[in-house]
C-alpha cells in the first residue's frame, strides 16, 4: 500500500506543473549518451511521448556527432575540428547531411511512434525553416551575440549560424498533434545545405516558438560556478559574467549560448540536465526541485 501511496504522491507533486504547462511548447535538445544507450533512449521516448498526451507540445532538436564520425570512418574519411567545430566540405556535408537528415532523424521518429507519439523528422532544409549565415570563429569562441558577413568560410567549409527561424512549418505541425524531430541543418539564401550546432539551432527555435522551456540535455549535471559546485538556479547576467570570466567555457559554450538565445527572444526558462539519469526530462519539468540548472531572465 505504502508504494502505491508514493505513485500517487507523485502524480500529485505533477499535477501543477501539467496544469501550468498544457498547451506551452517545450524544446528539448536532444544529445549526448541519451542517444547511444538504449534504455536512456527509451525512456527519452517515454517522457515526450507522455508530455504530448498529458497536453505539452514537445519539440525535438537532435544532434549526433559521434555517428557522423563513425559514417566518415566507414568511408575512409578523416574528420577535422577547429576550436571544436567540424570542418564541413562538401564530402563531408553530403555524410552530415545522410547521417543527421536520415538515418539519425528517421530513428528517433520511429523511437517515438513505437511509443505511441506521432512524430515527423525534418531538417531545416523543409520549407526552409532554418537560414542561414556564414560561421564566425570568433563569435563561436566568445559565446556572445553576432554579426557575420560574407560568404562560405573556406577555413570551415559549410559551417552555418542561424540567421533566422521560419517557424510556421513547426506551428502547423503541432496544430496537427504532431512531434517535430527537427535535424540542425540548415540553408542559406541560396538554398545551399550548411551543418549547424544543434545547441544553436535549438535556442533560435525555443526562441521563434516563444517556448516556455527550452532543455537542454548533456552528460554533466548542469552549470558549475567558480568553486565547482552545480548552481540549480542561475540568471541570464550571471551566465554572461560567468562566459567573460571564462567559468564557462568549450563545450558548455554553445549551450549556454543557445539557452541566452532562447531568453532573449521570451523563451521562460531554459534548463541545462543530465541526460544520463533515466527520466531527466520528466524529473527536470514536473518535479519541485529538478535535476539539472536552470537559467531565468
Amino acid at each position: 500500500m505504502e508504494k502505491l501511496i508514493k505513485k500517487a504522491d507523485v502524480l500529485v507533486e505533477a499535477l501543477p506543473y501539467i496544469r501550468t504547462f498544457a498547451g506551452k511548447t517545450i524544446v528539448i535538445k536532444y544529445g549526448g549518451k541519451a542517444m547511444n544507450q538504449d534504455e536512456l533512449k527509451d525512456g527519452f521516448a517515454e517522457d515526450v511521448v507522455l508530455m504530448k498526451y498529458v497536453g505539452l507540445n514537445p519539440v525535438i532538436v537532435h544532434g549526433g556527432g559521434p555517428q557522423i564520425d563513425q559514417m566518415l570512418a566507414r568511408l575512409g574519411m578523416k574528420p577535422t575540428f577547429k576550436r571544436g567545430v567540424r570542418v564541413t566540405d562538401q564530402a563531408t556535408m553530403d555524410v552530415v547531411e545522410m547521417v543527421l537528415g536520415g538515418k539519425i532523424n528517421k530513428e528517433i521518429v520511429t523511437l517515438l511512434n513505437q511509443h505511441g507519439g506521432k512524430a515527423v523528422g525534418i531538417t531545416g532544409k523543409d520549407a526552409q525553416f532554418i537560414v542561414c549565415k556564414p560561421f564566425s570563429a570568433k563569435a563561436w569562441s566568445q559565446g556572445l551575440s553576432h554579426e557575420t558577413h560574407g560568404q562560405v568560410d573556406e577555413e570551415y567549409g559549410f559551417v552555418g549560424e542561424v540567421d533566422r527561424i521560419e517557424p510556421q512549418l513547426i506551428t502547423k505541425l503541432q496544430q496537427e498533434n504532431l512531434i517535430p524531430v527537427i535535424a540542425p541543418i540548415g540553408v542559406d539564401r541560396k538554398g545551399k545545405p550548411h551543418n549547424i550546432n544543434a545547441d544553436l539551432v535549438a535556442g533560435a527555435v525555443a526562441g521563434a516558438l516563444k517556448a516556455e522551456k527550452l532543455l537542454m540535455l548533456t552528460d554533466v549535471r548542469g552549470i558549475r560556478g567558480a568553486n565547482n559546485r552545480h548552481m540549480p538556479t542561475v540568471s541570464r547576467k550571471d551566465v554572461e559574467r560567468m562566459v567573460k570570466k571564462g567559468t564557462i567555457s568549450e563545450g558548455m559554450l554553445p549551450k549556454v549560448r543557445a539557452c541566452l538565445t532562447g531568453i532573449e527572444a521570451g523563451v521562460q526558462k531554459a534548463h541545462i540536465i543530465d541526460g544520463r539519469i533515466e527520466h531527466a526530462v520528466l524529473l527536470e519539468i514536473f518535479t519541485d526541485k529538478g535535476i539539472g540548472t536552470e537559467i531565468v531572465a
